[in-house]
């Protein structure tokens, strides 16, 4: 899908495809594919005290931009992987190379490691199945940016997607990211993969929301996310993640956006049970407008529901950049 998106300066003409995340679990009782490792090992291999990624880069913008969006509501830092990088790497470049956005792998096809991403990051070690979330995406643009750019338009696509933006919640400590560039009709193309890993109850006071009160520059419209999500004919708007520790239950209620003039956008509600695509995680819901909202604009937002069958509320204003996702 193409569409015109900015990011600070920059104006360009863009096609950003997401492939839908694997529900937050990433296929956790998966076995091995075909091809991918079956060594068994007593621990994963550590997280990186301090990021390794070269400066500047597409990945270590990605990462901090990450983090820098997962703590301001409370979420934890994630810490980098390398045995996790070596997997997302080498998903982009599957991707890249066999032409497709997609989360799985086929056997016998270039570049393959593992059909899933539990199965890719036992391929280079992670053996211990210790809960997966997986993104991955691909997206081309008519501009030369520098690999800074590129990273943080990468996150700001995934988390402004209904079903990727569990990255910004998910109660995980680790990850890997990984990024291939080619060209698309003489422009850059840019293939990235992120694995996020090592469920821990690392949430208090939940539910916790992303975006959350007084977050700042979040992409004003999206699209272009596989599955679609539901009640969608086009770009939705700035969608709005609760989420909880990984044994917890959320279940959406009621949700609304209200404008700087008073104006109310009611918004589509998805949890666990009511995802039409089965995505979604029990820990996780999502509450968005279904068409885009204002750019550099300022919404407040009311949420109801429950966790683990305790009646929650929440209510917290963010302002959006002018960046579509």
């Amino acid at each position: 899908m193409k569409k015109i998106s900015a990011l600070t300066a920059v104006s360009f003409a863009a096609a950003i495809t997401l492939a839908a995340c694997g529900g937050g679990g990433g296929n956790g009782g998966a076995a091995p594919a075909s091809g991918a490792s079956t060594t068994t090992a007593t621990t994963n291999p550590a997280n990186l005290t301090a990021p390794q990624y070269a400066a500047d880069s597409f990945q270590l913008t990605a990462f901090n931009l990450l983090n820098q969006q997962r703590q301001q509501c409370g979420f934890p830092a994630l810490q980098e992987n390398a045995a996790l990088d070596q997997a997302a790497a080498a998903h982009a470049q599957y991707q890249a190379t066999n032409n497709v956005v997609s989360d799985t792998e086929t056997t016998g096809a270039a570049g393959f490691t593992g059909t899933t991403y539990v199965d890719r990051a036992a391929h280079f070690g992670y053996t211990q199945n210790v809960g997966f979330v997986g993104v991955s995406g691909g997206f081309y643009t008519n501009a030369t940016w520098t690999e800074a750019q590129y990273g943080q338009q990468s996150v700001y696509g995934l988390i402004s997607g209904v079903y990727h933006i569990d990255i910004a919640v998910a109660p995980t400590t680790a990850v890997g990211i990984g990024k291939v560039a080619t060209t698309f009709n003489g422009f850059p193309q840019e293939w990235y993969s992120m694995t996020l890993a090592d469920y821990k109850p690392v949430i208090t006071n939940a539910p916790l929301t992303f975006p959350c009160q007084g977050t700042t520059g979040v992409a004003y419209s999206a699209g272009g996310e596989i599955p679609t999500p539901p009640a969608t004919s086009g770009n939705w708007g700035t969608p709005v993640a609760v989420a909880g520790n990984q044994t917890d239950t959320i279940v959406m209620q009621t949700a609304t956006m209200t404008d700087s003039s008073s104006h109310v956008i009611t918004l589509q509600v998805l949890d666990s049970a009511k995802d039409p695509n089965k995505i979604l995680p029990s820990w996780m819901g999502v509450a968005y407008p279904t068409t885009p909202l204002s750019p550099n604009s300022q919404y407040t937002v009311s949420l109801t529901g429950t966790i683990n069958g305790v009646a929650f509320s929440r209510t917290f204003s963010f302002t959006t950049g002018n960046i579509v996702g």
